[in-house]
């Protein structure tokens, strides 16, 4: 193997380790003094198209005979040289403070993915390099990879590619494109949890074959006594069910009201100051535990643990409340110059849900104190 190649690809797999740590370091001030958060997206785009279209050609150059060491070694340098330290400066660049802890979670948790594979298609190529490299000293004419041969190369060369366009998408769709993927996926847990308890009927829950098998006519008596018990408890059930998502249904009507009236359309206004930032985390924070709790609610049903579900509804009102309250006011309101609270549709909309939930909520606390 040429020296200037084999130095290229062992620079290349020790640059991808080292990158790999600086994206597990703590988040911290970063960025470079004449780059800022706004130019996070634009770069990390950039970069991530730049790697893509420099994998493509180390692939082509790999896979096709003669394998060409000073051409695999030149797209290697220019990985080492511009594009890799780009994407991870663009990765850096993305903080919680500017864009969210969640979003920046994610787009540290993409680009290492994308070093990963990257550093699986390196190896790939090493392995064809020494391959040919073993050829040469042979005196053996270079033959082409067969199909196995280059399955590596190419599988390898996809899962990059995969890895880069997750980067262009989140890139595009930024912070609140984000925000509104992880909302829906909210929303859809929410809407299933719901479903869930509509079709489920607390009749259905006995065991009555094994109370038919066991029983005998000398326990007549205590079957009635039983029978009455289970009619009375499966009638509660059925209250608690009918009051469970008389709660329920209303607060599943926040996701898709937000997403239309505060997230699409909002552009970057949301991430333009700290207090847009400080809003988003408290919407995402609450909007992400209000399934977790109708998954307990739920759970406490089933298990007819009237005081659990009373418990975790309680919460995931709250949270529901804490949430539209996060979003109430437009996203300029509180940066604004008067200081005054500027009102929309969503705003007077948001005060009347609010008020229907109360409401309900004492209906509800009013029935199960009868």
């Amino acid at each position: 193997m040429a020296k200037q190649l084999r130095v290229s690809l062992t620079t290349t797999l020790t640059i991808l380790e080292q990158l790999q740590v600086a994206l597990s370091a703590p988040a911290g001030d970063t960025n470079p003094a004449e780059l800022s958060g706004k130019d996070a997206l634009p770069l990390l785009s950039t970069s991530a198209t730049a790697l893509k279209s420099q994998v493509t050609k180390l692939s082509l150059l790999t896979i096709t005979s003669p394998f060409t060491h000073s051409a695999v070694a030149t797209v290697l340098s220019a990985l080492n040289s511009s594009v890799l330290p780009s994407l991870v400066t663009a990765a850096l660049l993305v903080t919680p403070a500017d864009h969210t802890k969640a979003f920046h979670a994610e787009v540290h948790a993409l680009t290492k993915t994308t070093l990963r594979e990257l550093t699986s298609l390196v190896t790939e190529v090493q392995a064809v390099a020494e391959k040919a490299n073993k050829a040469k000293e042979g005196q053996k004419k270079g033959g082409e990879l067969s199909q196995t041969e280059k399955n590596p190369v190419t599988v390898a060369t996809g899962r990059v590619w995969d890895s880069c366009d997750a980067l262009i998408d989140v890139a595009a769709k930024g912070v609140v494109g984000f925000v509104i993927r992880r909302v829906e996926e909210w929303r859809d847990l929410v809407r299933d949890a719901v479903e869930e308890i509509e079709e489920w009927d607390p009749e259905e829950d006995g065991d009555e074959f094994f109370d038919d098998l066991l029983s005998d006519d000398g326990e007549k008596d205590t079957q009635d006594e039983e029978e009455v018990d289970t009619e009375e408890s499966s009638a509660a059930l059925h209250a608690q069910k009918k009051s469970t998502l008389r709660i329920l249904k209303p607060i599943a009507q926040i996701y898709p009201a937000i997403v239309a009236n505060r997230l699409k359309g909002a552009g970057d206004v949301p991430c333009s100051s700290p207090s847009g930032i400080g809003r988003l985390e408290r919407l995402m924070t609450n909007l992400q535990l209000i399934p977790e709790h109708v998954d307990e609610v739920a759970g406490a049903l089933y298990e007819e643990d009237s005081g659990k579900c009373t418990q975790y509804l309680g919460k995931v009102k709250h949270c529901a409340m804490d949430a539209v309250d996060s979003v109430k006011p437009t996203w300029d309101t509180v940066d604004a110059a008067d200081g005054q609270q500027k009102e929309d549709k969503f705003t007077i909309w948001s005060k009347t849900w609010m008020n229907v939930l109360d409401e309900v909520s004492k209906s509800v606390e009013a029935d199960n104190q009868e």
